[in-house]
Parts: C-alpha cells; sequence; structure tokens
C-alpha cells in the first residue's frame, strides 16, 4: 500500500511593517497610508497606528513568490494598482479587501504606476523598458508604448491625460500624446539615470531628479495648437538642457533652470504636495529636502527684489561711466523691473531639511493638508519603520512612528513555548514575544548585544527565558513583564547555540570560544527579591569551535558539531566520547536528534544533510538538500519525519525513513536563519532575513510522493522561465523609435484558456449534431426522448461557448484568440450571429470579431466558406453598434440635464454642492451657538436696532 502524508501549506505571515522594493502612498481620502510589505500590501490606519486591512495575492505554485515592487492609489475612489516583480499588476479594492482584476502584459518587473486625473486610465512601466496604457474600466489593456532603451522609472500625466511623460535610465524624458499614440518629443541633458519625475497640481513645472547634483526644472506648455494633424510632425525633435532650434509648436516641455541639491546621493523621488506649495526630494539616504513653491505674485515679487540687487551692486561697484549711460542702464532697469524674468530660483525655495534616523526608501505626501502644519508627510524606512512627520514653518516634527509590529533587522531565532502559545523572536538588539496563532506583538524587550539565539527555560511555566549574544554574553527574561532581569558573562566567543536539558531546569550552551557549559536556573532564595539566578554548573571543553549542540530526548546523550566538520557524540553524565561522526566537507551548522534517539541528522554548510543511526554512528543516507547552506533541522515529534531550512529561501520537509523529499514551500524572500515545530507537529514556524515569521500549518489534506514528483515536474516545464525552451528562443530586435505594440503576454492562463475554447467548441459541435438527428428520426415519426448532455449543464451550444469565452480574463482575451488555430476560428465566428442578440454582450462580439479579423484576413478573404458568416456579419454588427451607441448617448444626454437640474435647485455647481452643504450647516451651527448665548444676542440685536434706525432716518 502507498504511503500517505498529510500536507503542509502557508497559513499566515507577520512581522514586516514595511518592505524596501516599493513607495508607500496614501489613499484618496488621506485616513490610511498603504503599505508594501513582501508579497502583501498593508493597509494602516494613520491616526490609530494599526493595520486595518491585508491585501494578500494568490501565491504562484512554482517559482519565487511575488513582491510588490510600486504602488499607485486612484484619485477618485478605493481603488489601488499593485505592481510585481513578475510584471503583473492587480487593482485592489481596500475597503472591501478584494483584488478586483490582475493585468498581465510586462515581461519583467513593474517599477512605475500612475492614474490619470479621473482614475479611468493606468500607466505602468517595467523592466522590460515598455510603457502600457490601461483601462481601468474595462480591465484591459489599450496599447504598448516602445522606445526607451533601459528601464522605465517613473510617469506622470499632462494635459487632462492626453499626454504622457516617461523617465527612463537610458537618461532621456520622453512625452507621448496618447490619442496619436506616439511620442512627440525626446529631452535629453541628464548626465545620469533618471530616477524620478512629477508635476504640481496646476501643470506648470515638472521636475526631474537624476544622480546628478541638480534638480531640472521644465516648464509645461498649457494651451496646445490643435486642429493641426500630428502626422505633419517631422520626426521626434530632441532638446539639448531644453534649448531647441526655432519655435516649435509641439514643443510640451521646455526647459525652465535647475536648483543644487544640499546632498551628494542620487535622488530617490521627488514629489509635489497635494496643493502644489511644496516639493520633496529624498535622497538616496537619511535626508528630504523640502522646497516652498512661491505663486506666480510671490515669484514676480522675488524677481524684481533680485534685479534691483544686482542693479545696487554694479552702481556700488562703479560701472556707470557717464551720465548717459547711467540714464540707459536706468531705463533699462525700469523696464526690466516692470517685466521681470521670472528664473527656477524665484519659483523654488529651500524650506528645511528633514532627517530621518536609518536610510529612507520612499515618502509620501498626505493628501489632506492639516490646520496646523503645512504639510504631513510619510516616511518609510530600510529598517522595517513608518514614521509620520508634521511639517511646519521653520522646523518638522515626528507625530507618529509604527515600528512595534516588526523587527528592526534579520530574524536570527525562533522558539516555541511548551504549550505553543508563545513565540520568542530574536533579531539584532531586540526580542519580541509574538502569538503565533493572530500574529500579534504581545512584549517588545531591548537587549544590549547582538543576539544570535534564545529558548525559553523549562520549569518556570514559560515566564522566563534565555538568550545569547555575540559578546558571549547570557541574557536572564522575565517574559510576563517583559523586562531583562540579568546578565551573565558566559563565554569569551559568540554564543552560537542554547538547548534545554530534557527534565531538569538547566541548559547548555556551545561558543567559538571551544567550551560546552552546563548550567542550571534557580529561583533567588531571598522572599523579597523576585527574579531567576543562573549559576554555571560544569564544562565540556573541545578542541575547536561549536557552532552547534543537541541534547537527546532521554538525556543520554549530548552531540557537538565542531567547526572542523566532525561531530562528536558524548555521555552525558560522564561527559566521554561516545561517537564521532565524520563525512561533511565543510562545519556543521545544524543538529537535531529523533524522539526515540535512533537518528541523528545533521545540516552543514556544504549542502548537505546527512542521516547518521545513533546505535552504531553509520552513516544512513546522504542528502544534497540544498542549493545553499542548511541553517536549521528539526525532527517532528514522535516521528521520523523532518524539516530544513535553508539560505536557499526554502522549507523542505522530508522522510528519514524512505530518505524522500514530501514538500518544498515557498514563501520566503531572502535566506531562512531559524526553525521551531510545535510539539503536535500541527505547525511550524520559520523565521528569515526579509524580517518575516511564516507560520505553516498541517492540513487533513493527503497526498502521496509520486504525485508530488509528477506535479513538479509538470510546473516545471509549463513554468515560463523553462530553461529547455528558453535556451533556443531567437533574441528580441530593438523596438523601433517610438513604436506601438499589442498589451497581451502569452502566459500559461492564455493557453489554459485556449484549450478550454476548444474544448467547448467541439462539445457544442457534438451537441449541434446531436440535436440535427433528433429532429431527424422526429421527422420520420420515430419520437424518442431528447436527453441533454450533462457536461453542458443545461445549455444550448452556444450559449455553451458564450460562457467558455465570458470567463476569460478581460486582459487575456485578445492572446487567447490569438492562439486558436483558423478552423477553430471559422467554428467560433458561426456563433457571433446568435450572440449579437444579447445587446450586453455586443462589445465582446465586437471585440473577437475585430481580433479575428486581423489575424485571419488573408485565410478569410480567400475561404469561401467563410463569406456567408462575413456578411451576415457586416449587416449585423453595425445595426447592433449603433443601438447600443444610441442608447449610451440619450442615457448620457438624460444624465446631463439632470445635472443641470439639480444645479439649478441648489443654486450651486453640481460638483460643489456637497461644499455648499457643509457651508449651510456650519452657518446653522453658528446661529445655534450665538442663540444659547445671551450676551452676544443682545449685541446682534442692537446692531440691527441701529441699522434699523440709520435706513429710517435716511
Amino acid at each position: 500500500m502507498v504511503k500517505a502524508y498529510l500536507r503542509y501549506e502557508p497559513a499566515l505571515s507577520f512581522g514586516v511593517i514595511v518592505s524596501v522594493d516599493s513607495n508607500i502612498a496614501y489613499d484618496s481620502s488621506g485616513k490610511h497610508l498603504l503599505a508594501p510589505a513582501l508579497e502583501k500590501v498593508g493597509v494602516w490606519n494613520v491616526r490609530q497606528g494599526v493595520c486595518t486591512k491585508t491585501l494578500t495575492p494568490s501565491l504562484p505554485p512554482r517559482g519565487s513568490p511575488l513582491f510588490v515592487t510600486c504602488i499607485a492609489p486612484s484619485p477618485s475612489s478605493s481603488l489601488i494598482a499593485s505592481g510585481y516583480g513578475d510584471g503583473s499588476i492587480r487593482i485592489w479594492d481596500y475597503d472591501k479587501g478584494t483584488c478586483d482584476t490582475t493585468l498581465n502584459g510586462h515581461k519583467g518587473a513593474t517599477t512605475a504606476l500612475r492614474y490619470n486625473k479621473l482614475g479611468s486610465l493606468l500607466a505602468s512601466g517595467s523592466k522590460d523598458n515598455d510603457i502600457i496604457l490601461w483601462d481601468v474600466v474595462g480591465e484591459a489593456g489599450l496599447f504598448r508604448l516602445r522606445g526607451h532603451r533601459d528601464q522605465v522609472t517613473d510617469l506622470v500625466f499632462l494635459d487632462s491625460g492626453k499626454k504622457l511623460v516617461s523617465a527612463s535610465k537610458d537618461k532621456f524624458l520622453r512625452v507621448w500624446d496618447l490619442d496619436a499614440q506616439q511620442c512627440m518629443q525626446i529631452i535629453s541633458g541628464h548626465h545620469s539615470e533618471i530616477w524620478s519625475i512629477d508635476t504640481d497640481p496646476e501643470e506648470r513645472y515638472l521636475v526631474t531628479g537624476s544622480a546628478d547634483l541638480v534638480l531640472r526644472f521644465y516648464t509645461v506648455k498649457q494651451n496646445l495648437i490643435e486642429g493641426t494633424p500630428l502626422s505633419k510632425l517631422n520626426g521626434n525633435e530632441i532638446m539639448e538642457n531644453g534649448d531647441s532650434s526655432g519655435h516649435n509648436k509641439w514643443e510640451i516641455l521646455k526647459y525652465f533652470g535647475e536648483i543644487h541639491r544640499q546632498v551628494e546621493h542620487r535622488v530617490a523621488t521627488v514629489r509635489f504636495s497635494k496643493s502644489g506649495d511644496l516639493l520633496a526630494c529624498q535622497v538616496a539616504g537619511k535626508i528630504v529636502e523640502l522646497f516652498r513653491v512661491l505663486d506666480e505674485a510671490e515669484s514676480k515679487r522675488k524677481a524684481k527684489k533680485r534685479i534691483h540687487r544686482k542693479r545696487e551692486k554694479k552702481l556700488d561697484r562703479g560701472k556707470v561711466d557717464s551720465t548717459e549711460n547711467g540714464i540707459a542702464n536706468r531705463a533699462d532697469g525700469e523696464e526690466e523691473s516692470k517685466n521681470p524674468v521670472v528664473t527656477v530660483t524665484d519659483v523654488f525655495k529651500l524650506l528645511q531639511t528633514v532627517r530621518a534616523s536609518k536610510k529612507i526608501s520612499s515618502m509620501s505626501f498626505c493628501p489632506i493638508s492639516p490646520k496646523s502644519s503645512l504639510a504631513t508627510l510619510a516616511l518609510s524606512l530600510n529598517n522595517n519603520l513608518l514614521e509620520i512627520y508634521s511639517i511646519e514653518g521653520d522646523s518638522t516634527t515626528r507625530s507618529l512612528s509604527i515600528d512595534l509590529q516588526g523587527h528592526r533587522s534579520d530574524v536570527r531565532s525562533v522558539t516555541l513555548s511548551s504549550d505553543n502559545t508563545l513565540l520568542m523572536a530574536t533579531s539584532h538588539n531586540t526580542i519580541k514575544i509574538w502569538n503565533p496563532s493572530t500574529g500579534s506583538c504581545l512584549r517588545t524587550i531591548d537587549s544590549s548585544g547582538f543576539i544570535l539565539c534564545g529558548s525559553f527555560l523549562p520549569g518556570f511555566g514559560n515566564k522566563y527565558a534565555v538568550v545569547g549574544t555575540k559578546e558571549g554574553s547570557l541574557e536572564i527574561i522575565d517574559v510576563w513583564s517583559g523586562t531583562c532581569l540579568d546578565v551573565v558573562k558566559a563565554h569569551d566567543g559568540y554564543i552560537h547555540s542554547i538547548v534545554t536539558i530534557p527534565g531538569v531546569s538547566g541548559f547548555i550552551t556551545g561558543s567559538d570560544d571551544h567550551d560546552v557549559k552546563f548550567w542550571e536556573a534557580t529561583r533567588k532564595s531571598d522572599k523579597e527579591a523576585k527574579g531567576l539566578t543562573v549559576s554555571h554548573m560544569k564544562t565540556l571543553n573541545m578542541h575547536d569551535g561549536v557552532p552547534a549542540v543537541v541534547v537527546s530526548p532521554d538525556g543520554k546523550y549530548i552531540a557537538v558539531a565542531l567547526l572542523d566538520s566532525t561531530v562528536k557524540v558524548h555521555f552525558m553524565d560522564s561527559l566521554k566520547v561516545f561517537l564521532s561522526l565524520y563525512g561533511h566537507k565543510m562545519p556543521v551548522l545544524c543538529m537535531d536528534i529523533s524522539s526515540d534517539g535512533d537518528l541523528l541528522v545533521t545540516g552543514s554548510a556544504d549542502k548537505n544533510l546527512k542521516i547518521w543511526g545513533l546505535d552504531f554512528g553509520d552513516c544512513h543516507k546522504s542528502i544534497f538538500a540544498h542549493a545553499d547552506s542548511v541553517m536549521a533541522v528539526q525532527f517532528v515529534r514522535n516521528t521520523h519525519y523532518l524539516f530544513s531550512v535553508g539560505k536557499d529561501r526554502l522549507v523542505k520537509y522530508w522522510d528519514a525513513d524512505k530518505f524522500e523529499l514530501l514538500l518544498t514551500l515557498r514563501g520566503h524572500h531572502a535566506e531562512i536563519w531559524c526553525l521551531s515545530i510545535s510539539n503536535h507537529g500541527d505547525f511550524l514556524v520559520t523565521g528569515s532575513h526579509d524580517r518575516s515569521i511564516h507560520r505553516w500549518d498541517r492540513t487533513e489534506e493527503p497526498f502521496f510522493i509520486e504525485e508530488e514528483k509528477e506535479k513538479s515536474l509538470e510546473e516545471m516545464f509549463e513554468s515560463e522561465d523553462n530553461p529547455f525552451e528558453s535556451k533556443y528562443t531567437a533574441m528580441e530586435e530593438l523596438p523601433e523609435e517610438g513604436a506601438i505594440a499589442a498589451v497581451g503576454k502569452k502566459s500559461q492562463e492564455t493557453l489554459t484558456a485556449t484549450d478550454l475554447i476548444i474544448d467547448a467548441l467541439d462539445c457544442a459541435e457534438a451537441e449541434l449534431k446531436r440535436i440535427a438527428d433528433y429532429e431527424e428520426e422526429k421527422r420520420r415519426g420515430k419520437v424518442a426522448e431528447f436527453r441533454p448532455n450533462i457536461l453542458m449543464l443545461g445549455l444550448y451550444p452556444s450559449d455553451y461557448v458564450l460562457r467558455a469565452i465570458s470567463n476569460v480574463n478581460t486582459n487575456d482575451l485578445e492572446q487567447t484568440l490569438l492562439s486558436l488555430p483558423f478552423s477553430d476560428t471559422l467554428k467560433l465566428m458561426s456563433y457571433l450571429k446568435d450572440w449579437a442578440s444579447n445587446p450586453d454582450k455586443v462589445e465582446l462580439i465586437c471585440r473577437i470579431a475585430t481580433v479575428l479579423l486581423q489575424t485571419h484576413y488573408n485565410q478569410l478573404v480567400t475561404t469561401p466558406s467563410a463569406r456567408p458568416v462575413l456578411t451576415v456579419l457586416r449587416d449585423i454588427l453595425y445595426t447592433r453598434v449603433k443601438e447600443c451607441k444610441d442608447t449610451i448617448g440619450f442615457n448620457l444626454a438624460a444624465m446631463e440635464h439632470l445635472k443641470q437640474l439639480m444645479a439649478l435647485k441648489s443654486d450651486a455647481l453640481f460638483q460643489d454642492a456637497k461644499t455648499k452643504l457643509l457651508e449651510i450647516r456650519s452657518k446653522f451651527v453658528k446661529g445655534l451657538e450665538e442663540r444659547n448665548d445671551p450676551q452676544k444676542e443682545k449685541r446682534r440685536k442692537k446692531k440691527q436696532k441701529k441699522s434699523s434706525d440709520g435706513h429710517a432716518r435716511t
């Protein structure tokens, strides 16, 4: 009988507040801050400082896990767009916490996302150098813009979404006309990669940030000359520092000037505030430079003062040689002062510099400006920290810091309590106590050293724990009160391992100073002094450093790993050598002994697992387990199943009796340092360099080894990064200047959808044949009961095919239809006539017909059997589309009429109805307050009386 195992699956991930691979962003209301957390997006309530929702995508079955690379909130709704490392884009509704759609089009990681002002269009840039424009409402890609020679770093819409400006690492800015779908202008002048661009809300200025020591500013041409077709544009005009030869009416951006920055690091992000009066420049360091943006009147006033000072300096230096020259200079100065030339330094003025405690990853302005300060700025730091700053005139104060829900550095050790209710995780100089079932942080304890290992002390009801540091100290922790009770100098080197002794309230430590020390923990005898004392019992001297120590569950043996790649097994009572285990080529980093004491497993830096028998010390099996060093290994209690983790970011599940790999669990984004399994084996916890802690739960779903092997091979061959396919694929040519391309991307989903459509067509064809045979028999008088096909769910053949088509993702429809063979294309087109009677499907039918006609035009023209179908479609589609167009036009006219009626009734513009209502309410509240105050009421009546007397006299 084939043995079945129970599957482990990812259940919970916690400990990450914000990751460094993506930007942070406020939502449109300004109440929530959207922060990337590896593959998830956290929605933080800024006022309360808590994460209200977590947006988690479904993980891919194979390959590296997803991670968020960029976030863009919609300016007009509760939608947000998040880009991922595999090139996909997901549109989320953060109010509901659901993913509305997934857009696939990029072949590289998505690096830039930007909505237009209405929130109807989304532009995305990627590492594949392409820009894609997406229809958010239709959930489909419109077109792909090609022309950049390197990664697209930032995007911004201009002219009410009709123009798009893109920045790239190729040192060029490109201006695209979205109506004509072509590049209008190319701007050079930067000496290094352009990392960020932005424009103020009024679209007067565009700023670019690069590795240069200056910020470059461009003025945006507001009123474009309309009525001239873009076909008259002769090539792309390239500007050097904005100096173009002659006046060019297609020149959207004109060079305005540059401002020298205070910091030498490259620019990471430049952003204007929502009101447009502040500009923030974040560099790849700890500093954000804030500039004040002056309005037109202030900038002209400043320009006049500058010109006046300049003229006074000339007069003081005695440069006026004669009276005539003086009169001429005075006349020129008066004319210049009346119409001063405003420069970039007259508009942008350095306000202050914000310095954070650690390196800044990204920043975001709050769209709602507070009354007490100029703006609110959120910063994400590279040590897993969010900070909110309030910007005032001359100073900046930190109003909030979100840091409790995560470690500042990588998690070096995780330990579960004896009843599995508490989890202790240690990082650089912090100990955190977590609830493993919910992922909430219960205690945070600061340490004086760099912690490498830790353990709960047995026999004290999970009240005390001990941790070991790089300095060789042991710190005794009171878990319940969250305090450090005592610090004991235990070793002269790193303490790599702490293990408890079964049945005794003691523990053993192993260190780089070649010593293995035995300790006993006892309560303090003094009744007034509450706490724990640790005393040294004995020492086992080794000839080399000790990276790992383990004690058998029965307390009979102690195994010590040494830096000379050997393992020594000693008797616990006499400390005499029992076994010496040789075989690893590099030092053993982790070990464990099974519950029955029969097996010892060792994991080494040579990437191998070795399974030893403790009876004779023979090596049962050596397994090449991981692609990098094995960092932790542990048996499941009362079994011979074991888990191992390594620097290759994988968690692996093994059967030590059959020497078989059972499962491979993916989820971490960096090296996994530590592992801990519950007493019953129902879950395990892992800690990683990505600062996250993952919990993996055992499910009731059984699986078999052979099935898992077959599934793994199928996933490897079907994956997009298949080495056998990519080896012989042709290299892509560089795109033409400003080229346009289709949006879709061939993927496993599109191929699966194509297969489903072909199956539906075949099934419908067979059903139509059955129906025809039934009708023929019915005419002959052979009446028999017709039983519909169960596989078609009781649907008519055309409806069944329509159902298969409708189930295809809108964004993947084009690529799905491109994969259909021509014979199936003819079958599909024969159904379009029946579907056209459904008004809800007219848009879908038109898309299908357009794609099929463009793809198979030559074959359709030369195929006689296709002519009747094309003739019928020509007559039907035009009529249906015109009907839909008329209906939409009628509805739009009715809505416009209702808008005008509401505007007339409220004496306000339709879009300002809300503000008008708030004004009326505030006046009403003010009136109530005045009536409640009798003195104010008397004054008001006196004023009214005086005014009425004055009117009577007149």
